[in-house]
């Protein structure tokens, strides 16, 4: 497929592009930390359970609530061909997200012997950012693809037939993304 210089972004809109995909992601990650040591935390007091138990029950409930809003907010621009395909990927970057995030809880308990509350939301958090920077690649580059911007047809070429190609370059990058994820 023949691109064009018209069709390409440049840098500052991809950064553009970037900086508000960044801020709804740490809108809904800001939610999932607060369901996340919320329920951990609720887990932890009422039930005097180990604290890494007490860790995952609160990342799961959070990675549901991210679910939605990743799905529903961020990404809802995104190909949703197969949905089966984006959460079986979703939940396995969760997974890892949430063993990086709750190996810290377990370094800290079992390794180093820290106890107590403030040691517990200290190496939970350290564990949630770098959790955070995993999941927001991998759901970025694999789990919510984006289907292709729409192309703006520059003013010299309007009424030159360059749209319609420019439009039909666009339908076919679709259908291929399409046609790879059925595959």
């Amino acid at each position: 497929m023949a691109t064009t210089e018209a069709s390409k972004p440049t840098l500052v809109q991809k950064l553009r592009g970037l900086s508000g995909e960044v801020v709804k992601f740490g809108i809904v990650g800001l939610v999932g930390v607060f369901v996340n040591f919320g329920v951990s935390n609720a887990v932890l007091h009422l039930t005097g359970w180990a604290p890494v138990r007490c860790s995952v029950i609160g990342t799961a409930v959070a990675i549901a609530a991210n679910y939605l809003g990743y799905r529903y907010w961020v990404y809802r621009d995104s190909d949703a061909a197969s949905r089966r395909r984006e959460i079986t990927l979703f939940l396995i970057f969760s997974g890892v997200g949430m063993l990086i995030e709750n190996g810290t809880v377990w370094f800290a308990t079992y390794t180093l012997g820290l106890h107590g509350t403030l040691a517990y939301n200290v190496s939970k958090a350290f564990g949630t950012g770098l959790g955070t920077l995993f999941r927001f690649f991998s759901y970025r580059t694999w789990v919510f693809k984006a289907l292709p911007e729409p192309v703006e047809v520059p003013a010299q070429a309007a009424g030159t037939g360059h749209e319609l190609a420019a439009q039909a370059e666009l339908m076919l990058a679709a259908e291929q993304i399409r046609y790879a994820k059925a595959e």
